[in-house]
Parts: C-alpha cells; structure tokens; sequence
C-alpha cells in the first residue's frame, strides 16, 4: 500500500509550514512502521493490527488479550474518542463488527497516532466483508468419551462473549461432575471444557444466559440414557 504525500501550489525552496507539517507526518508514520513500540498485553492500551495492506487502530478485549496465537479484538476508527469520528466509523464499518479473533502475528505493535494515515479511514474506504477474522464468542463442550476413543457430546452452551464466563461455567459444571458421573454414564469420562463458539453449528447450543447450567446437564444425561446416541470417533 502506498500513501503519496504531495506539495501543492508552492514554488521549489523553503518547506512551508503546512508542507513541513506533511514532511513530518510521513516521517513518523515511516518511523513507526519500522520501529512499532512492543505492546504488553492487561496494558489497556489499544494496539495496530494489520489488515490485508491496512493497518487499523483495534481494542483488545479486557481478560481475553493474553492469548500467545489469538486474542479478542473490536476495530475502532482511528480518532476514536471524538463524535465525528464515530459517525465516520459507522459509515465505513467499524462499528458493527463487534469482538473479533485477532491471530497474535498480525499485531503490529501499540497503536500510534502516526499510523492513522494507514487506515480504511484514511483512505475513505469501508472495511472489507471478509477480515479473516472470526467472532470472539465462546462455548462450553460437555463430552462424554469411552476408552476406545469415541465420543458423544452430551451438551453445548454458547455463546460467551468472555472466555473468564465460558470458564467459569465449566469449572462449576466440572465440580458438580466429580464423582457423581460414574453412576450417571457408566462406562464414560465426562467433561466440560472451554472451546471456541461454532457459530456455523449455532443451533446446536443452549443458551447458559440466566439458566442452572448443572440442570441442563442432568436433562442432558437424562436424555442420553433414554434414547440412542451417535457415536463419532
């Protein structure tokens, strides 16, 4: 991607100031570009992600930012903060994206001002349909497995909007598992665990929001012991 900075109307000499105002812009947009300031993930500072040829000023998700390969991100306008802004990043949009999967090699660095002459906005342009990145949505599996390998899912919440929640859930469904599950599915191990959300299987999950998750798994046993279940490998 190329940004052409360009003199107009002024005779070879003397920079005026307006010119030395855009020499200066392209320079620390250069200097950035080639020497990003590291980003310490719980710093709360919002951070440059690349986007195809863009660069674009994102917010990382407050407890889902540590991640070593993916973290939760929303993409904001690069003057975020300021009420035009807002309505320039609604008409390009940056607003409606909500939390995305941001691949940990696509981080840049902190976000600087300097990089803002680098983004959709910039360039007036709306963000692309498809940014290569996924919702930031979270599940829990609850998975019935035989020694044998084979497997039944027994119950599937979802989605978290959190990974803390999604984790939370199955730590307490975890626990009311110990030792009672033998009795329940003999045979089986049976676990919850924290996953990703498949928002393209959305119809095979139970909203936990404001429900006894711990009774949706006894309904969820209950059902499995009374009829038959397919098995995968």
């Amino acid at each position: 991607m190329i940004r052409r900075f360009r003199r107009y109307g002024h005779a070879p000499g003397a920079l005026t100031p307006e010119d030395q105002a855009v020499v200066d812009q392209f320079r620390a947009m250069l200097a950035a570009v080639r020497s990003p300031e590291p980003w310490t993930p719980g710093s709360g500072r919002d951070i440059a992600v690349r986007v195809g040829p863009f660069i674009e000023r994102a917010h990382p998700r407050p407890g889902d930012d540590h991640g070593t390969e993916v973290i939760a991100i929303a993409l904001v306008h690069p003057d975020t903060g300021h009420a035009a802004a807002y309505l320039h990043g609604r008409q390009l949009g940056y607003t409606d994206r909500g939390w995305l999967r941001c691949k940990a090699n696509t981080i840049l660095g902190a976000w600087q001002p300097a990089y803002a002459t680098l983004t959709h906005a910039a360039a007036n342009l709306p963000l692309p349909d498809h940014l290569d990145m996924a919702p930031a949505h979270y599940s829990v599996h609850v998975e019935a497995r035989r020694r044998d390998g084979t497997s039944y899912t027994l119950l599937r919440l979802g989605p978290y909007t959190r990974t803390w929640l999604a984790s939370r859930d199955a730590d307490r469904l975890n626990t009311h598992l110990a030792g009672r599950i033998a009795t329940l599915v003999p045979g089986f191990t049976v676990t919850a665990e924290n996953v990703a959300f498949g928002v393209n299987d959305h119809s095979s999950y139970t909203d936990p929001h404001g429900t006894d998750t711990t009774a949706l798994l006894a309904a969820a046993v209950a059902k499995m012991a009374g009829a038959p279940a397919t098995w995968t490998v």
